[in-house]
């Protein structure tokens, strides 16, 4: 469980943060997506411009900046939960292993089951714990049978933590949970497709500090197995978890490298004024 009393920034130059593992950068973690001059409007609004960035193989790339700066479109864009958006428009290309992913062989719905999304609010279906988790599974053909299944269903719940608590109240309702046991059902709900790449939006922003380290702690578990995208406004949060951080402003990407070089030397005036607390 993390010390939070250890984790408080010194001014700012984040002095006493203990930093998230460097990133081994892309001779040994490929990139994984890769983000060529990607513009995106909503009708007249230009929410992104120019954006260009590598997301990593096994390795946690944070996106930061104030609200309204491009972040959670970017993120949506990634696996086409923009396509519909009214009256939007997209130029650039967005590649998932190499691969356009608006190709026209791309079937979407099939490239959105290649990545994990985890919201800021807890939703879980409506369902018991037991069919928030087998659910994508069996329509998807990834378990035949109920003895698969409940393997299946187990190994996700303790992935996320939650195995322990949730062994016993399997068919209870996945909404009478807690805050934090329903945000990290949906993290196991994410997981049950074994995506390749977990997209996260502010997955922590509504939750208290015992299941916000849970969450954080499940988060470094899975770096080195699969590519993780986290927005978020704690800029400890990010240094703790991501390798890798992105700032953004106004639609623009104005800074993207390993974090700890960027917390403690920004080199763009508008990302130290960011993380000095100046605006947000």
């Amino acid at each position: 469980m993390l010390d939070f009393t250890r984790y408080v920034a010194i001014g700012s130059d984040f002095a006493q943060l203990p930093f998230a593992e460097a990133s081994k950068g892309p001779t040994i973690n490929p990139p994984k997506i890769q983000v060529e001059n990607v513009d995106f409007w909503y009708g007249d609004a230009h929410a992104l411009k120019s954006i260009k960035l590598e997301i990593l193989s096994r390795e946690v790339t944070a996106f930061i900046g104030p609200s309204g700066c491009g972040k959670s479109t970017l993120l949506k864009c990634l696996n086409r939960m923009q396509d519909d958006v009214r009256e939007h428009e997209m130029t650039g290309r967005i590649l998932l292993d190499g691969e356009d992913i608006h190709s026209p062989e791309i079937d979407p719905p099939m490239l959105r089951a290649r990545f994990g999304w985890v919201a800021q609010k807890p939703n879980p279906f409506p369902w018991t714990v037991y069919e928030n988790i087998a659910y994508a599974p069996q329509i998807h053909g990834k378990v035949q049978g109920r003895a698969q299944t409940d393997e299946h269903v187990e190994n996700c719940l303790r992935r996320a933590g939650l195995w322990d608590e949730m062994k016993d109240r399997l068919g209870e309702a996945g909404t009478d949970l807690s805050g934090g046991q329903q945000q990290r059902l949906c993290i196991a709900r994410a997981l049950s497709l074994e995506p390749e790449v977990l997209l996260m939006d502010e997955p922590c922003g509504s939750l208290d500090p015992v299941s916000t380290a849970t969450i954080e702690d499940l988060i470094r578990e899975l770096t080195g197995e699969i590519a993780i995208v986290i927005i978020t406004h704690n800029m400890e949060q990010a240094a703790r978890v991501a390798q890798r951080t992105a700032f953004f402003k106004l639609g623009e990407m104005l800074e993207v490298g390993d974090t700890k070089p960027m917390f403690q030397d920004p080199q763009s005036e508008d990302c130290r004024s960011y993380l000095q607390g100046q605006f947000g």
